[in-house]
């Protein structure tokens, strides 16, 4: 797997179509550029976590970065259908990738309470998503870019479907899918990432199939077949994408912290599916939480915790 697509997808998937500029040249910079403006959203809250000094991308500070596949429904914000942390050290040249279970058990920052880490989303959307995340990881979180699913699903038709490569066959919604390499549009790609019950890893298998999506969305976007369908993947992008990033910060990333994604080091918390009050959790034991909170923590050039 051509891993320095995974972070690419994190920092790009607003720019997808960057690399074509020379092309297009100012028409494509321009609709970028009012893109990533449109889609910019700050957010309000007080970090739990604080850098000793603010964080100064020029400088080429270690960076953390929290994907959030948003699972938005009628009537409600709904909840966070895929969580991922990406931490980058541009010093180093390298990049981990956290992958945390939606059923993790943690204290819900703001409520005082323990639940699974997607409800934070429910509760108080990305503010207490990042609060509560900062606290169970014990890292600052930088910054954060949001895809509600049904943009998941139009991203991939916006760039003409994807090809997966599947190691075991299954359905899911209505979809059936084969063992091997198999095309999906944006609906059966929106099945094949959210299956989890048939998969013998669980969670785990359905975030591989996940990330596997996004690699290949990045690698159909970057081609140059793409770039005639630019208007189309901007327009999905401004609809469906919401981050805190400003377009300075995506632009400053992608020159000098893609070097980093060529040593991606994917990391998967350990813990056991546990049953609490009758409702299933994925409880992570303190030893663990704190032994990736050391390992983040150095990654970023913070200090250790004991």
């Amino acid at each position: 797997m051509k891993r320095k697509r995974i972070f690419i997808w994190l920092v790009v998937c607003l720019t997808v179509l960057v690399g074509g500029a020379g092309v297009y040249a100012y028409q494509v910079y321009s609709n970028v550029n009012q893109t990533l403006e449109s889609v910019h959203q700050p957010v309000r809250r007080e970090a739990i976590e604080v850098r000793p000094e603010p964080l100064e991308l020029k400088q080429l500070d270690p960076v953390s970065i929290v994907l959030l596949g948003v699972d938005e429904r009628q009537g409600d914000r709904g909840r966070s259908d895929s969580l991922m942390l990406v931490t980058v050290n541009p010093n180093e040249n390298t990049t981990k990738l956290v992958s945390i279970p939606r059923d993790t058990y943690v204290t819900i920052e703001g409520k005082g309470r323990q639940d699974k880490v997607n409800h934070a989303y429910a509760f108080g959307g990305v503010p207490m998503t990042l609060n509560t995340l900062e606290r169970f990881l014990g890292i600052p979180i930088d910054y954060y870019i949001e895809v509600n699913m049904q943009g998941f699903q139009e991203i991939v038709d916006a760039v003409g479907g994807v090809t997966v490569h599947n190691t075991f066959p299954f359905s899911y919604e209505g979809h059936s899918f084969a063992a091997g390499s198999i095309p999906l549009n944006g609906a059966q790609a929106l099945a094949y990432a959210r299956m989890r019950k048939e998969d013998p890893k669980g969670d785990f298998g359905r975030q591989e199939r996940q990330r596997q999506v996004m690699e290949a969305v990045m690698k159909k976007g970057a081609s140059f077949s793409s770039l005639t369908r630019y208007e189309e993947i901007l327009q999905v992008i401004r609809q469906h994408v919401r981050t805190n990033l400003t377009a300075a910060e995506i632009y400053e990333m992608q020159k000098d912290y893609q070097q980093a994604a060529q040593s991606v080091e994917q990391i998967e918390i350990t813990g056991e599916g546990k049953r609490i009050g009758g409702i299933w959790y994925y409880v992570v034991p303190e030893a663990v939480r704190q032994q990736l909170s050391n390992q983040l923590r150095k990654h970023l050039g913070l200090s250790i915790e004991s």
